[in-house]
């Protein structure tokens, strides 16, 4: 038995009934990082004497039964999340010395429950982009590749290094946040699942802010089940996150077995966008089919915001960042260039500290909120969101889920659409709506490409209710079967 080859629920088995020890399971996977991250540069900063320090105290656990369901589970924490002792970057040189006091509401969950740290892994530059090729540290690449080809492809984004950790397995399993679509998104690329829970879910405190009102953390792991298991623990009212919702966390893991006899599933004709690689609609179809044989209704449903979605989000969006980003001037922490005096500083650290998309979303974001345009785009922007969410109130009065594909295309290669930003923002083109609307989406596997590249379907649901969306997300999984695999080592 490779260690590598289980899943989160199955190590989790094996390292209660002492099969395993987490500090053997831990080795694996450091050794595993340190084989291929140098190529597929995943982390950014690995952590191996912290994750077998961790291990030992798991094994410690494990003996005296305190142990829970993640102890001993090597995970890699996107450097998105403030992790106290370690330095925690954004994919951004203007954090490149940052080494946090404190921790995150997340990572510190997932730290008590006795989950091992392996790194911190790698991302676009303050998690704005859907290809990990924005990051200060270099893109990430994906560990698949097309067939019959050698070519890099990207592992999608923001957190493209969580997912490219997880499917390389150089980890169990990560943590990733969902702005526009950024665990769904390379879920999809790298062939893993992975949620964005309902804003307010998981508690965004101390985690380095893009768009408040959008940010939301998430798991990434192999199956349905792992990220079940992760959310029990990653969810919860916060006090410290004034945008933390106080409701209860069930245990998503029993959703799991529901089943979807009965099931009401919305099918958006507005996602069937013209010029959609006919590939990614026939697996769309598929997914429909295998609802239907699994006893679902299947109805279409209409969410006519849905195209506005993209330009509402890249005004939402930057104008919020551009705010968040502000604190970034080299006066309170992070890098610092000096200059003749403050506003010198303040620009020569801001020009050399940030990145081309970063500084063009906040160029973007200063302009929507200037005077004169805050009402012509900012304003509208904002009413137009409270359409879209009112899209999805209205479709849940007659549905309990709605099944879309996760993104356009399937991986494409490091450096293909680089240089045209408009078309890179199209990758979130079917997972916006849901961010916007603030309710849960997951991606799950669900086929191959004519190239061999792994495709996605997205399972949206309503507010607080991960359980369906659970519920679906495992039927989609076995009536799928997915088990295809990377070939990243020699045979």
């Amino acid at each position: 038995m490779s260690l590598l080859t289980l899943t989160l629920a199955q190590a989790s088995k094996a390292l209660h009934t002492g099969e395993i020890s987490a500090t053997a399971l831990t080795t694996a996977y450091i050794k595993a990082i340190e084989e291929l991250n140098p190529r597929l540069n995943a982390f950014i900063t690995p952590t191996p004497e912290l994750a077998l320090a961790q291990a030992k105290a798991a094994d410690a656990r494990l003996q005296a039964g305190t142990a829970t369901a993640l102890t001993g589970i090597p995970i890699a924490m996107k450097d998105l999340f403030c992790t106290e002792g370690v330095r925690t970057t954004a994919a951004s040189k203007i954090l490149s010395p940052f080494v946090p006091p404190y921790e995150s509401t997340v990572s510190a969950k997932l730290k008590a429950a006795g989950a091992v740290t392996l790194g911190k892994a790698n991302l676009d530059e303050f998690a704005m982009g859907s290809s990990n090729i924005t990051s200060a540290y270099g893109p990430v690449e994906n560990p698949w590749k097309r067939a019959g080809s050698d070519a890099k492809l990207v592992p999608g984004g923001s957190s493209g290094g969580s997912a490219a950790a997880v499917a390389a397995r150089l980890a169990l399993a990560a943590t990733g946040t969902d702005t526009g679509g950024s665990i769904r998104q390379p879920a999809a690329f790298t062939g893993i699942s992975g949620i964005k829970p309902t804003y307010g879910r998981c508690s965004r405190y101390g985690i380095v802010a893009f768009a408040s009102s959008l940010d939301q953390a998430g798991p990434m792991a192999r199956t349905v089940e792992d990220n079940a298991m992760l959310l029990n623990v990653m969810a919860g009212f916060d006090e410290k996150d004034s945008t933390s919702a106080n409701v209860a966390v069930p245990d998503f893991t029993r959703a799991l077995t529901q089943g979807v006899a009965g099931k009401r599933i919305g099918i958006p004709k507005e996602y069937r966008l013209e010029g959609t690689n006919p590939e990614i609609l026939a697996l769309w179809d598929q997914g429909i089919a295998w609802l239907r044989e699994a006893g679902a209704d299947v109805v279409e449903i209409s969410l006519p915001h849905t195209k506005y979605g993209l330009a509402v989000y890249y005004i939402v969006a930057p104008a919020e960042a551009s705010s968040n980003l502000a604190r970034y001037d080299g006066v309170r922490f992070g890098a610092r260039v000096d200059g003749h005096d403050l506003i010198d500083m303040y620009e020569r650290t801001r020009a050399a500290g940030f990145g081309p998309e970063v500084k063009r979303r906040i160029m973007i974001g200063t302009y929507v909120l200037s005077h004169g345009y805050y009402d012509a785009y900012y304003l509208k922007a904002q009413k137009v969101r409270a359409l879209i969410l009112r899209d999805f109130q209205q479709a849940f009065e007659q549905v309990d889920a709605i099944l879309t594909p996760t993104a356009p295309s399937a991986a494409f290669g490091l450096g293909e659409k680089m240089d045209d930003p408009v078309t890179m923002y199209l990758n979130d083109v079917f997972t916006v709506p849901a961010s916007l609307a603030g309710v849960p989406a997951m991606s799950v596997p669900a086929g191959l490409s004519s190239e061999g590249l792994p495709l996605g379907l997205q399972i949206i649901g309503k507010h607080f209710d991960e359980e369906t969306v659970f519920a679906v997300s495992a039927a989609i999984e076995t009536a799928a079967g997915f088990s295809a695999l990377p070939e990243l080592r020699a045979k």
